[in-house]
């Protein structure tokens, strides 16, 4: 390779990885907005999944996902009884930092690897169309989806819920949409 491609190849590098870094700050700023963190999230999905399948020992194989915003934690998947969908929210609601439970586990199979990858693909196409809305603050809401129904999460006003929600209808595919939201008004 010759030097002023080389030299121009460096300089583009530099300048995706000042976007990208400056990407994730612009996030990270926005979630200290309030005593909860990004790291006690992670803690607490890690945490309830952790105490969940430790409460019994059918839910040690079963298809849980947990997620946390703001100390706002969500269930999700599959169990093999209603006993352990309620075993699960009591688990979680004892929880140190957790502001409110909902739990939207249900009684059935574990989904396939299609539909978590179908799953994946629609979180993402909702990630993006909420992050090029400009009057939202994509940063602000946690976007999660179980077997095609879209689950939204954040702090928002219920201004910002109604488009975020009218954003996420806009994407092909979805069964569903879910708000999870805690309201500033």
């Amino acid at each position: 390779m010759t030097t002023p491609k080389r030299s121009t190849l460096m300089k583009l590098l530099f300048i995706l990885i000042a976007i990208s870094l400056a990407g994730c700050s612009n996030s990270f700023l926005e979630y200290e907005d309030s005593p909860y963190t990004k790291l006690d999230d992670e803690r607490n999905e890690t945490l309830a999944l952790k105490n969940v399948r430790a409460a019994h020992p059918e839910l040690e194989d079963a298809h849980i996902n947990i997620n946390s915003f703001k100390g706002y934690v969500l269930i999700l998947g599959q169990v093999s009884s209603e006993e352990h969908i309620g075993l699960a929210t009591e688990v979680v609601d004892k929880m140190r930092n957790v502001k409110r439970v909902h739990n939207e586990l249900i009684v059935a199979g574990p989904t396939s690897l299609i539909s978590r990858a179908n799953d994946s693909y629609l979180s993402g196409k909702v990630r993006t169309r909420l992050a090029s809305s400009t009057d939202l603050q994509a940063n602000r809401l946690k976007v999660v989806t179980e077997n095609g129904v879209v689950y939204l999460m954040g702090v928002v006003t219920r201004q910002e819920a109604d488009l975020a929600v009218e954003e996420t209808r806009q994407v092909y595919g979805i069964q569903k949409i879910v708000k999870v939201f805690d309201y500033l008004n």
